[in-house]
């Protein structure tokens, strides 16, 4: 794939023409053009030379994209000095322009005082417009050469309107400056000030669009400085700071509290809290540890940190956050096509009518400044510039709202059918459940504790390395539970674990193994099959040769996912999961979720199958994170890939979810609804905004007493193109779905807490509370002392209260 930066393209005829003409070159398999951007990207094996060679003939120029430093910005042209160069030909054209104004509009029609060498004469006072008319027009001169381009070119654009518009009335008033020169007595009007008010508006009109197009791009701009410049790296046992450019994979990195991360890498001494929030917009600060992954752009806050470095330069995350941003909004979205080609005829189509406009007011005997006046303003007001902004502008903003909350769009066609998708597919794996098994109940048998039950099953699974294994020394570490070694450790693959504890034989793991050196009464069968039922894993635990309890392992469903689906159906979508998990697993996942329908034990191209059944009749998308998942994403009208899954997930993916979060998967249909919205309010006016003026313009209304003169022409046209932008920019003030915002009556509840400190206070509180009958999940904060509980039927708030007291904390209020 190629870069290119474009320079001349001033509409969206422009553009169209430097697609076709690339389009046309040996080896170009496909070429999408960025009006916003000014750039081109260019895919498949034609030569470079070749590719300039055809701009160039088009009538523009051509370049290979230049590459930033730190975080490259992906050919997103600097429009604020952009800007800058306009305001200050504006503000030169301004000042001619007044004085122009001064002495044809103040002097004739207020009767305002002139010096005496002017008002001699009307052809004095019309030299002094005429060389006031000349300043401007040399000062936008550009709108002049870019315009003759596009005629010997054949080619005409947005600046071959303009620069038609005031040379015509330019070359009318020179004419009757000379007749007037000639003729004393001639009384024809001048129409300098005309000429000089189309380029001096235009120019305003190009000026606020460009500050316009820098907000929107300031996303994408903004994330390029996060980057530190320096690092202090050590090597060889010795500290020294050296740029972020020098930085290898595998280099160690010392951040001191208050510094930015250079690049992207791992843990591996020091815990800390990190600011992720300008990269992945997470408010809360993350606490990390070694083993826990940091990323270019976000900030230490309070403990020193080393980290192992593992990818640097552009392939880091923010690079490929900047990178996918950038490409989505130089991706042409389907909605764009028809601009296209309307943007293609349209400016020959305009000339026509300026055209047929002078013919037919000449046969009806008008004259000849009438005729002009007609003619100049279809030329002037039909400026299709608003035409190509209306969708890379809308896609950009949205491209730069997502981004900001962690939702990295890859092409516009999926910004703008994300939301249109009428089925939403989710694996279960990691999409909806966390991914990983964790402890769901501890059931000690009678006449034992849970405290003894755990100290048992922790004694034999902390030597274990099986995920279960995992899950339960986890468990009991985050929950204080007192470790004594056992001795004579067997792990038996497809049964469990085994070994001596206090003198006595141990067991833990499947019924089935468990049975064979204990007795597994029908009591804690039955309970085993309750529990596995509801899609946990059943761990029995015996000692001595009796079952002294079960505890129950399941890849519980994500704390938001609930929340999120509900909101999904609430905008009229229909939710289904597929999994390859057995069918008892999948169906409590789903009762969990509140998902209706569920498709279990799937293969791969069994997955595959579905979305193609699913897409006969509407639209889909999948969300997935596994490489299983890979042929569904492709297969999707758009493929969501879960942020920490596979990579061949996110390959294969329109839309990554950076934060892994089922919330982010709400804010994805709601920004691409959006966006969607945006993209046809803008070209509604820019289509209907020429359809209604144009004939206004040609005079069509005059007998009524309404017309439009070139300089309002030029003042609605700028206006036009604006008023696109700043809508588009209105997607800047996009809010993101959040759970906690979302409370129904009788099923979530905020307790308010005292004396949560740490992580482990969370998790002990977390326990305690979702042990509690219908409660569904609970988040719980140590930065805000809340613990937000989700509850599947009425609970007290005594019952809470009590467990909050029991677990050892004071509960301060509950609503």
């Amino acid at each position: 794939m190629q870069k290119y930066d474009i320079t001349g393209m001033s509409c969206a005829a422009c553009s169209a023409r430097v697609q076709k003409a690339v389009s046309k070159v040996k080896g170009v398999k496909d070429c999408r053009v960025n009006l916003l951007t000014n750039s081109m990207t260019v895919t498949g094996a034609a030569k470079e030379e070749s590719v300039i060679a055809a701009v160039k003939a088009a009538g523009y120029g051509a370049s290979p994209a230049k590459k930033g430093g730190k975080a490259e910005n992906a050919g997103v042209s600097s429009f604020l000095a952009q800007a800058k160069s306009l305001k200050k030909r504006f503000l030169c054209s301004l000042c001619f322009l007044l004085i122009l104004m001064y002495i044809s509009a103040g002097h004739n029609m207020l009767s305002l005082p002139l010096p005496g060498f002017l008002s001699a004469s009307g052809a004095a006072s019309g030299a002094a417009q005429l060389v006031l008319c000349l300043a401007v027009m040399i000062i936008n001169v550009r709108f002049f050469i870019n315009g003759a381009k596009g005629v010997l070119h054949l080619a005409p654009n947005m600046d071959t309107l303009v620069a038609l518009g005031s040379f015509a009335s330019f070359a009318y008033s020179a004419a009757v400056l000379y007749k007037k020169a000639s003729d004393p007595a001639f009384s024809g009007d001048y129409y300098f000030e005309s000429a000089a008010m189309i380029l001096t508006l235009v120019t305003l009109g190009k000026m606020l669009e460009a500050r316009a197009k820098g907000k929107t791009a300031g996303a994408i701009e903004g994330l390029s400085r996060l980057a530190p410049d320096t690092a202090t790296v050590i090597r060889g046992g010795e500290k020294r700071e050296i740029s972020v450019e020098q930085i290898i994979p595998g280099d160690i990195i010392a951040v001191r509290p208050g510094e930015s991360i250079a690049v992207d890498g791992e843990i591996i001494s020091g815990c800390t809290a990190v600011n992720e929030a300008a990269l992945i917009g997470e408010s809360m600060p993350v606490n990390k540890s070694a083993g826990d992954r940091v990323f270019l752009g976000t900030v230490n806050l309070s403990g020193y940190i080393e980290f192992r470095a593992t990818a640097v330069g552009e392939d880091t995350t923010l690079s490929l956050i900047i990178k996918t941003v950038a490409e989505a909004a130089a991706n042409r979205a389907p909605s764009a096509a028809l601009a296209d080609r309307v943007a293609g005829v349209f400016v020959p189509a305009v000339l026509g009518i300026s055209l047929i406009t002078a013919a037919v007011w000449a046969f009806a005997s008008a004259d000849l400044p009438v005729i002009l006046e007609r003619a100049v303003s279809v030329l002037v007001i039909s400026c299709p510039c608003a035409l190509g902004l209306a969708t890379p502008v809308a896609v950009m903003a949205a491209s730069g709202v997502g981004a900001r909350y962690g939702i990295l769009f890859k092409s516009a066609a999926a910004i703008e059918n994300a939301g249109k998708a009428e089925i939403i597919a989710l694996d279960k794996t990691g999409t909806v459940t966390s991914g990983e098994p964790s402890v769901a109940d501890v059931l000690p048998a009678d006449g034992n504790s849970e405290a003894g039950l755990l100290s048992v099953a922790f004694s034999l699974e902390e030597k274990s390395e099986h995920p279960i294994s995992v899950a339960v020394t986890k468990y009991c570490r985050e929950n204080g539970v007192k470790y004594s070694p056992c001795e004579d450790f067997k792990a038996v693959a497809g049964g469990g674990v085994k070994g001596v504890y206090g003198r006595q034989p141990a067991l833990c793991g499947s019924v089935k193994f468990v049975s064979y050196g204990a007795k597994v009464t029908g009591e804690i069968t039955s309970e085993a099959e309750r529990l596995a039922g509801e899609g946990k894993t059943p761990v029995p635990v015996a000692l001595g040769g009796k079952v002294i309890g079960i505890i129950a392992v399941a890849d519980r469903i994500k704390p938001e996912a609930a929340k999120s689906i509900s909101a999904l159906k609430s905008l009229k979508k229909q939710v289904v999961m597929l999994t390859g998990d057995n069918a008892a697993t999948a169906a409590a996942v789903a009762k969990s979720a509140g998902i209706d329908r569920f498709y279990a034990a799937l293969l791969p191209h069994e997955k595959d199958e579905k979305i193609k059944e699913f897409a006969k009749e509407n639209r889909v998308l999948m969300v997935g994170d596994g490489i299983n998942d890979a042929p569904s994403l492709t297969r999707a009208d758009v493929g969501v890939a879960i942020g920490a899954g596979a990579d061949i997930a996110i390959d294969s993916a329109d839309v990554v979810l950076v934060k892994s979060s089922l919330s982010d998967l709400v804010t994805l249909v709601r920004l691409s609804r959006a966006a969607y919205r945006n993209i046809k309010e803008n070209l509604f006016w820019a289509f209907f905004y020429n359809v209604i003026l144009i004939p206004v313009a040609a005079g069509v209304l005059a007998p009524a007493g309404i017309v439009i003169n070139p300089m309002t022409a030029a003042a609605a046209m700028s206006l036009s193109s604006v008023c696109v932008v700043l809508n588009a920019l209105r997607l800047n003030l996009f809010k993101p779905f959040e759970v906690k915002n979302i409370k129904e009556k009788g099923k979530m509840k905020t307790i308010k807490i005292e004396g949560i400190m740490c992580a482990h206070c969370e998790a002990h509180i977390k326990a305690a509370l979702e042990a509690v009958s219908g409660v569904d999940s609970a988040a719980v904060s140590k930065d805000t002392g809340e613990a937000l509980v989700s509850l599947s039927e009425p609970v007290d708030d005594s019952a809470l209260v009590l467990v909050v007291k029991e677990a050892g904390y004071e509960v301060t209020g509950i609503e």
